[in-house]
């Protein structure tokens, strides 16, 4: 009765106050998200080798486990029958500030691969749902920009969280679980607010309830299957070398995860307006040449014994190319049949984990024996992608979704 009573048509909402409207409340998941995990991505390499003696065996294994819930986030179709994609979102927050909160309690292997999968639970049904609830709330001419600004919030609530470890973790002594807690309730009390605070929002368009697969969205899955591929790589094994090789302590490498937020935090708005001006093509084919270049200096750390900063410096444009990956979802929100979005997002989600489901143990093992040969291989995962974003059109659109598929009516493979 309660959300029934609360639904508000997206039309009706221009009469809101701002702090009321659907782009303040995606700005406000957008905060509450990486408040937690940014601090648990700052604590966890340091954390998992002082605390559980964890190797890149060990610690592909944990992200493995983390990637599972992103595996499965097509389960996401079957619990909107039951659950409004609004509520979903907010309760998949609080299942993350609680673990979050709670990670510090159990330092060992079994313990953090059990917090690790439900703390991923929350964030990756969040996650899917998040890009959905954007791309029907936000209007397509729109959409580069605000999703760029809203990309820059959680940057800046990520540089916040890493800014408060830098500053205060020796200056008073704290622990890992009080900072873990501390996360996880700001989180909690960000997702209360949001549950109590603003009306369920009703988009024009009635989302399809099943999965649907389409064969004119094929280079968005394959893309999307290919950034999972990279990101992970990267993810799992970037920072952890900067703890491994070089011995960046908590403070150093939350510092550097600052300057790579900070940067993000002001790039990413001009990043929505280059997307806006010259389109998702071009922006692709940047970031996937750029992060082929990079991927290839990272192996070349072990071959020329490069400093720290020259790692340092790699991570940062690492981080700057991936944040204009959100020109995919805005190619896809404009190629997709409006009700197509939820349940897109959730098969694009799955899609976008099958690698990361095997490629973090895979290449732990991988990893022990040559680091280099990892970051070689996501060298050529980014070459690929490079090559599928030449098939994206300058004026991607229903019936001209690649450069090879003009004017071909959508076929549902699965509906």
């Amino acid at each position: 009765m309660w959300m029934k009573l609360h639904l508000l048509p997206l039309a009706d909402t221009l009469g809101l106050p701002f702090w009321r409207r659907p782009v303040f409340l995606l700005c406000l998941m957008a905060a509450a998200m990486p408040i937690s995990f940014a601090t648990w991505s700052a604590l966890l390499n340091n954390f998992v080798i002082e605390a559980a003696g964890f190797t890149g065996v060990e610690i592909g294994w944990l992200h493995t486990v983390r990637e599972i819930p992103g595996f499965l986030a097509i389960g996401v179709i079957a619990i909107l029958l039951v659950m409004r994609e609004q509520v979903l979102a907010l309760v998949s927050l609080l299942l993350l500030g609680v673990a979050t909160a709670i990670t510090a309690w159990f330092p060992s292997f079994g313990g953090l691969l059990v917090i690790t999968l439900l703390s991923s639970i929350g964030f990756h049904y969040f996650e899917t749902v998040n890009q959905s609830l954007q791309l029907q709330w936000i209007e397509k001419k729109r959409a580069p920009q605000v999703i760029g600004w809203i990309v820059a919030v959680g940057s800046g609530a990520s540089l916040l969280s890493y800014g408060l470890i830098v500053l205060t973790w020796k200056l008073f002594d704290l622990d890992y679980n009080t900072v873990f807690m501390a996360a996880g309730l700001v989180t909690i009390a960000i997702a209360l607010y949001a549950i109590l605070a603003f009306p369920q929002f009703e988009a024009p368009h009635p989302q399809n309830k099943k999965m649907v697969l389409r064969r004119r969205y094929w280079l968005y899955y394959l893309m999307q299957f290919m950034s999972g591929a990279r990101r992970q790589i990267f993810v799992v094994f970037a920072a952890f070398m900067m703890v491994e090789r070089y011995g960046l302590n908590v403070q150093a490498l939350t510092a550097l995860f600052m300057i790579t937020f900070l940067a993000s935090m002001f790039i990413a708005p001009v990043i929505g307006s280059w997307i806006a001006r010259f389109g998702e093509r071009r922006m692709l084919v940047a970031e996937y040449g750029g992060l082929t270049a990079v991927f290839v200096a990272y192996g070349c750390l072990y071959v020329f014994d490069w400093s720290w900063h020259v790692a340092a410096a790699l991570y940062v444009l690492n981080h700057l190319f991936f944040s204009m990956a959100f020109a995919i979802k805005t190619y896809f929100q404009k190629i997709a049949d409006p009700a197509d979005i939820a349940p897109t997002a959730a098969v694009a989600f799955t899609i976008n984990h099958i690698a990361a489901v095997f490629l973090p143990a895979g290449l732990g093992y991988l990893w022990v024996t040559s680091p280099k040969s990892v970051f070689v291989l996501a060298a050529g995962m980014a070459f690929i992608s490079l090559l599928l974003s030449l098939l994206i059109p300058r004026n991607p659109e229903p019936g001209n979704e690649t450069i090879i598929a003009r004017g071909r009516k959508a076929k549902p493979l699965v509906a």
